[in-house]
């Protein structure tokens, strides 16, 4: 039985960084010969990042990712390496390029191009189809087929073709977002991929943040009966080599009660004809996975401290206002970027409570962070005396409250420009989904970490907080405290909202599963409600608009997720 040495270089990229990127690649792939490997398999992409969007449609942009694959390829020895670019001739491709011996021995474009959720791969991309044939390589004198990300999810696609003309590994790279349970959905996938082919698969997933976007890794190796070999971990750069057995697999295919495949055969590049048999096996772990309440924490982790530290900021400061919102958002930073890199600023007024100064005042001591104290009620009071004959006679309302919020949205973004702070905003996706928070106000800032965290959720990541730390990090009051904005005398949430736990059902099968209102009454939901919030969610589409991006780890994030029109009468 052959035993194919096998790096999955599971890399954070950064889009359009075509020099760090090069780096990157040239420092794994020298480790993975180091190991002795025979392949070594990277990224989708991962010469220029992805998703590389409208920069594709540069066409200095393209030239300069093929001098990047070219460049690499110069450096390569015996080990094979499996590389995602950009191609191109009459049209671009999604591409992955075999590199060996110091050249580009083999190019493959990507099959199915996904064009739904944050995908639009059509809008760049044309599809390999048959005048750009299919090949297999003989590595290690395995037969291995190319594959890239949406490839493997059809049964029909090229994973099964290749598998049909006799390939007995499958190459499959990807660049793959982190979405709530999505991991266990690809395992599950994978494995069925490789039982179905008889064909062992190696997928290499990127890491990190981009924009919106958050990759999370979850690199995995399963052998020709689908059984894990290795895993990565989620949310960490990592370089996992695995030894991949590869025995025999005619006489499955022969019994096989589908009947005996009768695709006709590919052409074989040759590349080497025996493993290089490397003496040490690696240890080829395999990661446990993370619970629900880690894995989500650590995406908003990674996306949040990506999207600083890409975009050139070390510093971030948060308005704390000694709810849980402000509190998770600012740990989230100090797991991101470090205590000393993270400013929290208090901006009572006076409707603010003592508790919410202090529960304020106390996470900033137990997070270890700059903490200062800005008091807005000169400001509001100068917006009361200036506005005071225009408003003449009216009842003070909303409007008086929003002012308090602009006041302290102005005051973040004045230390942020004095500074060189991003402000991180601290609304979660139920305040959003409602139109919950002021425009020009408590939604100004470069970044929004728990824009897709429902409500519900942002408590259990506060609670595993503290149990992961085995401490109480977050105040027990924040968690315990009923929600308020404290914008008038004993304002709370639920005033103005139904209670989280029974509007976050209601928003999630509205936004994340596209229900219209009669479907959601008809899951057993009040009726009044649901058009009370149905109609909250399309009328704050304008508001939502205007803010800033955020992590996404929903099914359906706002953003470039969920598209609807601003202006619609649609009501269902």
């Amino acid at each position: 039985m052959t035993v194919l040495r096998v790096a999955l270089a599971q890399l954070n990229p950064t889009v359009g960084a075509l020099e760090a990127n090069l780096a990157k690649l040239v420092a794994a792939y020298d480790e993975a010969e180091s190991a002795g490997c025979d392949i070594v398999a990277f990224p989708e992409l991962s010469t220029t990042g992805y998703p590389p969007e409208d920069l594709v449609l540069k066409p200095g942009f393209v030239e300069d990712n093929l001098e990047v694959l070219e460049r690499f390829a110069a450096r390569t020895g015996r080990c094979a390496a499996v590389v995602g670019f950009v191609d191109q001739d009459r049209d671009l491709y999604n591409a992955a390029a075999v590199c060996v011996g110091g050249a580009v021995v083999g190019r493959y474009h990507k099959r199915l191009l996904p064009n739904s959720t944050v995908f639009d791969e059509q809008r760049y991309f044309t599809a390999g189809d048959l005048s750009d044939p299919l090949e297999l390589y003989l590595i290690g004198g395995v037969k291995v087929g190319i594959s890239i990300c949406e490839d493997i999810w059809s049964p029909s696609g090229p994973v099964a073709e290749q598998a049909a003309a006799g390939a007995e590994l499958n190459v499959n790279i990807n660049g793959s977002p982190y979405a709530v349970d999505k991991d266990a959905v690809r395992e599950r996938l994978l494995a069925t991929r490789a039982t179905d082919s008889s064909c062992a698969i190696v997928y290499v997933n990127q890491v990190g943040g981009q924009d919106e976007l958050v990759f999370d890794g979850g690199s995995v190796a399963l052998d020709h009966e689908g059984a894990l070999l290795g895993r990565a971990e989620q949310f960490r750069e990592q370089l996992l080599v695995v030894d991949v057995p590869v025995p025999p697999v005619y006489r499955k295919r022969l019994l096989d009660p589908r009947g005996r495949a009768t695709e006709a055969l590919l052409p074989v590049v040759e590349v080497s004809t025996a493993p290089v048999g490397a003496a040490s096996p690696p240890a080829s772990p395999i990661a446990e996975p993370f619970d629900a309440d880690r894995e989500l924490y650590d995406a908003l982790v990674l996306g949040t401290g990506d999207y600083c530290r890409k975009n050139g900021f070390d510093d971030v400061v948060i308005g704390l206002s000694g709810g849980i919102d402000s509190t998770i958002v600012a740990t989230i930073a100090v797991d991101a970027l470090g205590a000393d890199h993270v400013h929290g600023v208090s901006m009572p007024s006076r409707h603010s409570s003592d508790h919410s100064r202090s529960d304020a005042q106390l996470l900033a001591e137990n997070l270890g962070i700059d903490y200062r104290t800005i008091s807005i009620e000169p400001a509001f009071e100068a917006f009361e005396e200036m506005l005071a004959e225009s408003f003449a006679g009216r009842e003070p309302g909303l409007t008086l409250e929003n002012i308090q919020s602009r006041c302290r949205g102005q005051t973040l973004m004045a230390l942020s420009n004095e500074f060189g702070w991003m402000v991180l905003t601290t609304g979660n996706k139920s305040e959003l989904a409602v139109g919950y928070f002021t425009i020009y106000g408590d939604s100004v800032g470069g970044y929004a970490a728990i824009k897709d965290v429902l409500k519900t959720r942002v408590y259990d990541l506060c609670r595993y907080v503290n149990r992961r730390d085995g401490r109480e990090v977050i105040p027990e009051g924040v968690i315990t405290k009923a929600p308020s904005a404290e914008l008038r005398p004993d304002q709370r949430d639920d005033d103005s909202l139904p209670p989280y736990e029974v509007l976050d059902p209601i928003l999630q099968l509205y936004v994340e599963d596209d229900r219209t209102a009669g479907e959601i009454v008809e899951l057993g939901h009040d009726p009044d409600l649901v058009q009370r919030v149905t109609r909250l969610v399309d009328v704050a589409e304008y508001k939502r608009r205007q803010s800033p991006p955020g992590v996404r780890v929903s099914r359906k994030a706002f953003g470039k997720d969920r598209r609807l029109p601003i202006t619609s009468h649609y009501r269902g």
